[in-house]
């Protein structure tokens, strides 16, 4: 389900951060500290040894590249503003694809810079919301210095199993991030820790059900890209 897609997307772009880091200085995480920098976030993530592995292995393959980063900003319907998070051994593939999904969806490529400024960079723990409730993650979040809990969005064609896969999302700043997730450990809470940063928009929109449903269909296929790690939104 969405969860095994999230996991797969995870595996994915820390496997491409390994590929990077070999390329750059060796396979060797004593005398590499970026690639040991990636190897601790991995098992903080709980990534499974052998991707690692494999990826390292891969890194010294002929003809590998080494993945560069690229964002990409969108219009969906509604005035809802998009970013694209790509990390891609072959950019011209990468841009080619994103275009030809937002063309096909019905979306717009945005200019450089006309988006990314609705978004600040915040760390994100994420619990499932059949594993707390909300109050008590206030009560856990504000104890610990954290901004805010989010709810997750809803759809109208949500099923039962679409929301119990769904997602508080806890933000906080780097320096609180550790205190969060160890008093999530002293409450018992399962949650999953976020890829080093995400994007939050600084307000949201409020749009019609027909564009929720159009932008939902977009970001989905853009996701469906091995090139994109993540797409983020301010559809509220």
């Amino acid at each position: 389900g969405a969860q095994d897609a999230k996991k797969a997307k995870l595996y994915s772009r820390i496997g491409k951060e390994v590929v990077s880091a070999v390329k750059k200085s060796g396979p060797n995480p004593s005398s590499n500290t970026v690639l040991a920098a990636v190897l601790d976030k991995a098992k903080e993530l709980d990534v499974p040894k052998e991707i690692l592995e494999r990826n390292i292995k891969r890194a010294s393959e002929k003809g590998q590249e080494a993945y560069i980063e690229k964002v990409y900003e969108v219009y969906g319907y509604g005035g809802v503003s998009m970013v694209v998070e790509v990390l891609t051994d072959k950019i011209t593939r990468s841009v080619a694809a994103v275009r030809e999904v937002v063309k096909d969806c019905g979306g717009k490529m945005a200019d450089p810079g006309s988006v990314m400024f609705k978004f600040r960079h915040v760390r994100v723990v994420n619990i499932k919301v059949t594993d707390a409730d909300k109050d008590q993650l206030l009560n856990i979040a504000l104890d610990a210095g954290a901004e805010d809990v989010i709810e997750p969005p809803t759809y109208e064609d949500d099923t039962d199993e679409d929301r119990s896969e769904s997602y508080y999302k806890i933000v906080s700043s780097a320096e609180n991030y550790a205190t969060i997730l160890s008093k999530l450990r002293d409450e018992g809470i399962n949650f999953e820790t976020d890829n080093g940063s995400e994007l939050l928009p600084l307000t949201t929109i409020e749009v019609d059900d027909e564009a929720m449903d159009l932008n939902k269909e977009l970001m989905s296929q853009l996701l469906e890209l091995d090139d994109v790690d993540a797409v983020y939104t301010d559809q509220k």
